[in-house]
């Protein structure tokens, strides 16, 4: 989908492959995550919760997180996307979507992935996603506003996010 323009052209799936329209979230600020249960960083189901929670607390459906499984880390993700969703409600109480499972590398990469990376290069100019949960805030303009590492945990984005809801 070289034709995008922005981040409310894309439809990526549900677990149950239904198209999501991004468009939904217009005048919105959305930070998407690719998400892994068997990961080292997989404990941060619970920070991006918390995040959620305590943003939408005060911000109401004016913030959402958008989990998107990956498996292309060390098939940290093998599961479908039904036991990826049993996991995450399970063992993180996560309330926030997460959609289908979806490639974020290589020549298969989800249409959106391609999109947020070629917006916003990581480190020395490098486009592809190095590990599970790598972030990208999307403002309320539907445009790419920061990307962070695995290592970052999802609470040091807070700031950066009521920023985004400020303006």
């Amino acid at each position: 989908m070289s034709s995008a323009t922005s981040f409310y052209d894309f439809k990526p799936l549900d677990k149950k492959g239904a198209e999501v329209p991004l468009a939904d979230y217009a005048g919105k600020v959305v930070l998407i995550v690719n998400v892994a249960s068997k990961c080292g960083f997989t404990p941060q189901y619970a920070g991006l919760e918390k995040v959620y929670k305590d943003i939408r607390e005060k911000h109401g459906e004016d913030f959402v997180v958008l989990g998107f499984p990956c498996n292309q880390f060390g098939g940290q993700e093998p599961g479908s996307d039904e036991e990826i969703q049993s996991f995450c409600q399970l063992n993180y109480g996560v309330s926030f979507p997460v959609l289908k499972k979806v490639d974020v590398n290589g020549d298969g990469a989800a249409p959106l992935y391609q999109w947020l990376k070629e917006q916003q290069p990581g480190l020395m100019g490098l486009k592809r996603v190095k590990w599970n949960f790598e972030k990208f805030l999307i403002g309320k303009d539907g445009k790419v506003k920061g990307r962070w590492a695995s290592t970052t945990k999802p609470e040091s984005l807070e700031k950066a996010i009521l920023e985004e809801l400020a303006k």
